[in-house]
């Protein structure tokens, strides 16, 4: 390896630590907007986030692809559902945060690349490999054990990884980069939002102005806090491998279950520890057998000629923020590099665009991407 792709892959591998990192402990930034609702918070959230990535945009002048989007009927409206899809996700994770579920909010994300992978097969057809299949049975035995742990459905968790799954299904047909497809998402989400946070203000239920600088001030960063994380995801795509973010991947939802048991202080009795336990034997099984298949794949190419090819395709184009791989692979192609959260996901709502459209899509060619993150593809199909 060169001194040079040496380091290029050293800041990718920081970029992605430093992107995986923040939306784990976002946890920690919710609370600070109190008394804020969640409502308000989301709304905020969607204004300055708009905002935020407009700046950027225009930085940089990066708009064709808007002009684009709107003499296109049927990717628009696929906008607006990504939108639509992400506000749910958005919301219920500031909620669960805010009222005390953060553990449960983590296991949506853990199970997420599981739902994903279910999704491709019950939705996109998809075939999947016997260790994959496997590692579906025991991630729907450990919602089972967590059902009975909880008294009732890890419902967060269902709708944390369910709205989040459908958003990376929707994205792979969407074909736009992480930063681009927040700005078009936030623009839909905008009108709503800042109507509600209007009614609220007559209402003389608006936080914003009513406690102080400091407060606006946090709610206005909101948009920073959703953005910044998907820019550095970006970044971190377009210089390592899909596997390596496969497994960095599982910093944030790693960082949100241990703050909720150790800063949080709640309670993991022992149905709950053996629900997340068999979690983590499916998530174990599935970068297993993503690994191996990476493996094959990386002989293939080398059998033949072929150079090994990292997530970007959008460093080609000259785009510094990865774009559309989920876009062009399957679902559970995209599995390993699946954007948690926020970031237009993954934090968890931030989510990057989904790794699969990740909290800044991962980027790659129709059938070409790596087949690390365990695609149901045979590696010479791939």
């Amino acid at each position: 390896m060169s001194e040079r792709s040496s380091g290029e892959r050293r800041t990718g591998l920081l970029n992605g630590f430093a992107a995986y990192g923040m939306w784990g402990l976002v946890p920690l930034f919710w609370p600070l907007l109190k008394p804020a609702g969640a409502a308000e918070i989301l709304a905020h959230r969607m204004v300055w986030s708009l905002a935020f990535v407009a700046v950027a945009l225009l930085a940089v002048r990066r708009w064709a692809w808007a002009g684009e989007l709107l003499r296109q009927p049927r990717r628009l409206a696929l906008v607006v559902l990504a939108a639509g899809v992400i506000t749910v996700n958005w919301g219920v994770y500031i909620w669960a945060v805010n009222s005390g579920h953060v553990v449960e909010a983590s296991l949506g994300y853990f199970i997420n690349p599981l739902v994903t992978i279910a999704m491709g097969v019950l939705i996109l057809k998809e075939r999947l490999r016997p260790v994959q299949w496997a590692a579906v049975g025991v991630g729907l035995a450990a919602v089972l054990t967590l059902t009975v742990g909880y008294g009732r459905p890890p419902w967060i968790s269902l709708c944390l990884a369910f709205s989040f799954a459908t958003y990376g299904l929707v994205k792979k047909k969407v074909n736009l980069g992480g930063v681009e497809s927040l700005a078009a998402e936030t623009a839909i989400q905008f009108l709503p939002a800042l109507g509600y946070l209007l009614w609220l203000s007559a209402q003389g239920r608006s936080t914003f102005a009513a406690e102080g600088a400091g407060h606006a001030a946090l709610l206005a960063s909101t948009g920073f806090v959703t953005a910044l994380p998907l820019v550095l995801f970006g970044a971190a795509a377009i210089r390592v491998p899909l596997s390596t973010l496969g497994l960095l991947q599982y910093l944030a939802p790693v960082f949100q279950f241990l703050l909720g048991i150790l800063y949080f202080h709640e309670s993991m009795p022992v149905e709950r520890w053996a629900g997340f336990a068999l979690v983590w034997l499916a998530l174990s099984l599935l970068t297993w057998d993503g690994l191996r298949a990476a493996r094959r794949a990386a002989r293939l190419r080398a059998t033949l000629g072929i150079p090994p090819r990292t997530v970007a395709g959008s460093a080609v184009a000259g785009s510094p923020v990865a774009s559309g791989a989920a876009d062009t692979l399957p679902a559970s192609a995209v599995v390993a590099a699946q954007v948690v959260p926020g970031a237009v996901a993954p934090e968890p709502g931030l989510g990057a665009v989904p790794a699969q459209a990740g909290p800044g899509a991962v980027a790659g060619e129709p059938g070409t991407g790596p087949v690390a993150a365990g695609s149901g593809a045979d590696p010479a199909e791939a």
